[in-house]
């Protein structure tokens, strides 16, 4: 298994510096949300505009140079602004909008389930349900809980409880969680998700700017030391990512790479 090297990219600046000299396992290009535009027909959006706007030319032209360097493209639903309230409302209609988008773009191969809002553990299942049927199983399928739904059996932002989800069929069908880990990044923390019942090769821990680097790599050492299949890191997002950034975001990816690979 090769750990996993992730940045969440919404702040669309160039990729260049990361194709150029960088490294990473896996994208997640952020966020897709949908609603009615004036005329009340329904969309779906790339932040604000739609996915195929010509402002995005470039962007989709770089995650192709990615995927061909080997680094995974995966596409983030949800997150702060919201999405699934919305697809739940008129989930024929607005799935078929993901669906198109995930088609048209080659280059995505798997999908982030940011749930940051109120919705019905049944509504998820289905959704998990329908896009492994759709796009079969070399399809990932991750999400993106908060750290206090994972270390202890609390609902989390979108109102379920993970562990209800993770021994459900449709669980099953999750890769891997990408766990936000903004309030506190330590060995302690990761113990108490691992304590809790979810493997080492589940869990992703993930940081974001203003969270203190020398920190993180102190506690990622220990953590490392103690899980060797421990699965891997994300950053929230790539412009801001320590120590290097803005101009230099790469440095993070090599950070992690040489901890990560490393024996413990």
């Amino acid at each position: 298994m090769i750990p996993k090297v992730i940045y969440y990219y919404q702040t669309l600046n160039s990729l260049v510096t990361l194709l150029e000299n960088g490294y990473a396992t896996q994208i997640n290009l952020a966020a897709i949300h949908f609603g009615l535009d004036s005329n009340n027909k329904p969309y779906i959006h790339l932040n604000d505009y739609k996915p195929n706007d010509p402002k995005f030319d470039s962007l989709w032209d770089e995650l192709e140079q990615a995927q061909q360097q080997n680094i995974k493209i995966v596409l983030m639903v949800g997150g702060a602004g919201g999405a699934y309230q919305t697809l739940f409302s008129d989930y024929e209609t607005y799935y078929q909008l993901l669906y198109q988008l995930i088609k048209d773009k080659t280059m995505i191969t798997g999908i982030d389930i940011d749930v940051e809002e109120n919705v019905n553990l049944a509504d998820i299942k289905m959704l998990i349900k329908r896009i492994k049927k759709d796009f079969r199983y070399n399809f990932q399928i991750s999400m993106a809980p908060i750290s206090y739904s994972m270390e202890s059996d609390n609902p989390g932002m979108g109102g379920f409880i993970y562990k209800d989800l993770y021994h459900s069929p449709e669980g099953a069908m999750i890769d891997f969680f990408n766990v936000q880990c903004y309030g506190s990044y330590s060995k302690e923390l990761y113990d108490d998700i691992i304590h809790n019942g979810y493997p080492p090769n589940k869990i992703i821990m993930g940081m974001i700017y203003g969270q203190n680097i020398n920190n993180i790599i102190n506690e990622l050492n220990k953590i490392k030391k103690a899980y060797p299949d421990f699965l891997g890191v994300f950053m929230w997002e790539f412009f801001q990512a320590p120590p290097g950034a803005p101009e230099h975001p790469e440095t993070w990816g090599q950070i992690m790479k040489h901890i990560l690979n490393s024996n413990g």
